[in-house]
């Protein structure tokens, strides 16, 4: 993930779009605003539907989103790799399989 999170600061440093807007706040507005488009797509339709009547548009909504959260992990100095690990491990203590539990 660190090489797509500089390519991608490349990429925003090659086009000028690195000043006034690549603090917390900006980029975690960023991440909602991209989820919101994503998420528009659903709004009428089944997944099925959704996927149907235009998966580029979707890949291009997921990306978006994707780019803009490892631009905020970076500005925040998250590792998202170590974060999801992390919260995996809690969310299995918090939420343990069925079968875990019966074994309780």
């Amino acid at each position: 993930m660190k090489q797509l999170t500089d390519e991608i600061l490349a990429f925003n440093e090659d086009r000028g779009w690195t000043s006034g807007n690549r603090d917390a706040r900006s980029l975690a507005i960023s991440v909602t605003l991209e989820a919101a488009e994503l998420l528009e797509h659903f709004q009428w339709n089944s997944g099925e539907e959704a996927l149907r009547q235009d998966r580029e548009a979707l890949e291009d909504e997921a990306a978006d989103v994707f780019i803009y959260l490892l631009q905020l992990a970076d500005v925040l100095g998250i590792d998202l790799e170590e974060a999801a690990r992390h919260k995996m491990k809690k969310n299995a203590l918090k939420y343990p399989a069925p079968e875990q539990e019966a074994r309780r």
